[in-house]
């Protein structure tokens, strides 16, 4: 995973957290809905660079 695309899904997290945390306080429940979804897709996002990275250091062990 490249630096680029680990700094895009941090910002996106913490746009997420920040919009769940203004919808929280302006009792604003689609902000809030709007936060919590973005926060999952950063995070999915993060968890699915994390299996393409693994797979590639699978396949790098075997071909040595």
């Amino acid at each position: 995973m490249s630096f680029t695309e680990k700094a895009k899904n941090k910002a996106q997290e913490l746009s997420g957290v920040a919009k769940e945390r203004l919808g929280d306080v302006t009792d604003n429940e689609r902000l809030r809905a709007e936060g919590a979804s973005e926060q999952s897709t950063a995070r999915a996002r993060q968890a699915g660079e994390h299996v393409k990275q693994a797979g590639r250091d699978v396949k790098d062990a075997f071909e040595k």
